[in-house]
């Protein structure tokens, strides 16, 4: 993503003060090409030549808040709407601009007190900053104009969309189309925010509190390439400045100020009001991509007017010279920030779309269901036969376990047909392409054949990579995998996983890492050695060279938050900790749950989400469990062992309130904390040798 800046362009202030050297810079920046902007480039356009007028002049030394606003001179109080000295006005350091937009160039105020509205052209800004003594106009033109023509006129004139004369017309040309131009993209940004989904806030929880107060480092959003902004979130990072409300103000219209990005935790900045310097008193937590974050230059743009905080108020006298000296060479968001943040969060799946989608009764086949809801890309599926629509599954939209109707079909898959002999009205098949492809596999040669050992991620407890046997070779790359020890008779326990996936494993794997293998429940020749297990079942073990074995630079590090699927129970998103790296395999916890609670997840998934995303979407995100709550669940896995069910849901999580519901039995419960491990990506082989 493009972001200004001026780190390949220094700018001096002495050079800012020439027109042939800004000249220079301005041809300079754009011989490189750069999609960066120089914060002082095209500055030229604004500051004249030496033979310009000394009103001219006088006028474009602007010292307003946004496009188009004008006044006189650094010492706004002495000047008047009928005064024109004859002294010549020194181009001064801290009148230069500081950030363009669109070719407009933009000033800020100085933070003194006090705010006016033009009564010529209803412009709204800092009273010192206005024309005159009596502070009635924004400029010397919209004093001329005013002077020319009676209130009434001007006022009707400006409601027909022309000046009252022609004298007013060449005195108001520039500024009127300026404000126009203004207006009419305040009004298209206005109405890109309303497309934008508004942050909802997690009740009770705050993701901002949670990593201050333990010092915690969130994933970053470029590991999560299918959420919103995941491929375009550019180098977003400490130091970007950006427009925001400005909350320690007492005026009683919403005002602006520019603060900097101290710490970034997925889509949440910490921001501090730019002049706080080391004060860290009003800091506060923001997402990034919520509606109240602007680039450098929106409020100019949009009318806004941009005001110092109260704290800080008197701290400088010249606020504009401050903020030259702080804004060169800064990074601000991109102006199409909101819109692309906008269009990243449009989802292709709608409502009343027919999927096939895993039973999450039968895992070894798969039903028809219905887009009931899309949020943030994730679907709620009711399946089709469902009369109370309660039957439902929840997946993100790229998930493996949704395919298009007919899909079944064309692999062999096993598929439950519905008693619903026809679509009902509204309901209509999901277009193929909408759906995650997988890559492309070559069977012709050596492949998978059935009775082949390997090991494997149980869906049905996705804390273990187990034993497991290959039971059926389909069509396209896929194979129907069971758990060794605990398959049921009629196969009904059977998941289906492509050649591809990352959630098989070759034999020797888990050995190789250091990853506890389950063996076959019952097994009793323990530990467990790959070697003498096919000996004695009679079998081989799938080649290595079947197996996917690309690592993608994801930039996962342990230790690192995020918000995570519990893909027992998919329809919680929860506050997680990558806890362990093996290659492309991310170990997550479940900050206040006990280990056993953990699931082996691919650095892809598309069920890992940058901390923030629940806010940004509008999803109930679950916080970590308290205390007590910790201590129940700890002594309700002593007490019983719960046993493994055919059903997509493991280790039930419960909700926070279904967690209350529960302390309020008052047992006494211990609790012992699991010690996580932090081993990262190791150095060993991906594979193990395979034994003759």
């Amino acid at each position: 993503m493009n972001y200004w800046h001026c780190s390949q362009n220094t700018v001096s202030m002495a050079t800012l003060c020439s027109t042939s050297a800004l000249a220079r810079t301005h041809v300079r920046t754009q011989t490189n090409n750069s999609s960066c902007i120089v914060l002082a480039n095209r500055i030229s356009d604004s500051i004249q030549t030496e033979h310009t007028s000394r009103a001219e002049r006088k006028r474009r030394d602007s010292f307003g808040m946004f496009d188009g606003y004008d006044s006189c001179s650094e010492d706004t109080s002495s000047s008047s709407s009928s005064d024109e000295s004859e002294e010549e006005v020194a181009p001064l350091q801290s009148s230069l601009p500081i950030i363009k937009n669109n070719g407009q160039v933009y000033t800020y105020p100085d933070g003194k007190s006090g705010m006016a509205t033009c009564e010529m052209c209803g412009m709204v800004g800092v009273r010192d900053a206005f024309y005159s003594k009596t502070k009635r106009f924004c400029s010397v033109s919209c004093s001329r104009s005013y002077s020319s023509n009676s209130k009434k006129a001007s006022i009707l004139a400006r409601l027909q969309g022309k000046p009252p004369t022609k004298k007013a017309k060449v005195l108001q040309k520039q500024p009127l189309v300026a404000k126009l131009a203004a207006y009419a993209q305040y009004q298209a940004t206005l109405q890109n925010q309303a497309k934008t989904k508004a942050a909802v806030p997690v009740e009770g929880f705050s993701w901002g509190n949670y990593i201050n107060s333990n010092s915690f480092t969130a994933a970053p959003v470029t590991c999560f390439k299918h959420a919103p902004m995941g491929t375009c979130w550019g180098d977003i990072s400490e130091g970007v400045r950006v427009e925001v409300p400005n909350t320690d103000c007492s005026l009683p219209t919403k005002v602006f100020w520019i603060a900097g990005i101290v710490k970034l935790a997925g889509y949440n900045a910490l921001l501090r009001y730019e002049g706080f310097e080391n004060d860290s008193s009003l800091d506060f937590w923001c997402n990034v991509c919520g509606s109240d974050i602007h680039p450098v230059g929106w409020c100019a743009t949009s009318g806004k007017p941009l005001v110092p905080p109260r704290t800080i108020q008197h701290k400088y006298t010249n606020w504009k010279a401050f903020l030259v000296k702080r804004l060169t060479g800064a990074k601000t968001l991109p102006p199409d920030f909101s819109q692309k943040v906008s269009e990243s969060m449009q989802y292709p799946f709608k409502t009343s779309m027919r999927v096939e989608v895993v039973d999450k009764t039968h895992l070894c086949r798969t039903r028809v269901a219905v887009v009931e809801s899309v949020i943030g890309g994730r679907l709620r599926l009711v399946y089709e036969e469902s009369e109370d629509k309660t039957d439902d599954f929840w997946c993100h939209m790229y998930s493996p376990l949704i395919h298009h109707i007919g899909w079944s079909r064309s692999i062999g898959h096993r598929f439950k047909r519905s008693d619903i002999t026809k679509k009902q009205d509204g309901h209509f098949d999901a277009p193929p392409h909408l759906f995650m492809k997988v890559k492309e596999v070559d069977t012709a040669g050596e492949w998978f054949k059935e009775g082949m050992k390997l090991e494997a991620i149980d869906p049905l407890n996705l804390s273990a990579i187990c034993v497991a046997t290959i039971r059926k070779v389909l069509a396209d790359g896929y194979l129907m995998i069971g758990i060794d020890g605990s398959e049921a008779a009629d196969g009904s326990d059977w998941f289906c996983y492509h050649a591809t996936s990352p959630s098989i494993f070759p034999v020797g794997f888990c050995e190789i890492n250091m990853i506890e293998l389950t063996p076959p429940r019952g097994y009793a020749k323990l530990p467990f050695k790959w070697f003498d297990y096919l000996r004695e079942t009679d079998s081989i073990a799938a080649p290595v060279k079947l197996f996917n074995k690309e690592v993608p630079n994801h930039g996962f590090h342990v230790g690192m938050k995020l918000e995570a699927v519990d893909l027992m129970e998919p329809r919680l998103v929860c506050v997680a900790t990558v806890t362990r790296i093996i290659h492309r395999l991310l170990r997550i916890h479940f900050d206040g749950w006990e280990d056993e609670y953990d699931q082996w997840v691919d650095c892809e998934s598309p069920d890992l989400y940058p901390v923030g995303w629940c806010q940004l979407t509008g999803y109930q995100l679950q916080p970590p469990a308290p205390q007590s709550s910790r201590d129940s669940q700890s002594s309700s896995s002593k007490q019983k062992k719960k046993a493994k069910s055919q059903q997509y849901k493991g280790h039930k999580k419960m909700t926070s309130l279904q967690l209350k519901e529960e302390l309020l039995d008052g047992e006494e419960y211990s609790f012992l904390q699991g010690a996580s491990d932090q081993e990262s990506n190791g150095s060993a082989s991906y594979y193990i040798k395979q034994e003759p």
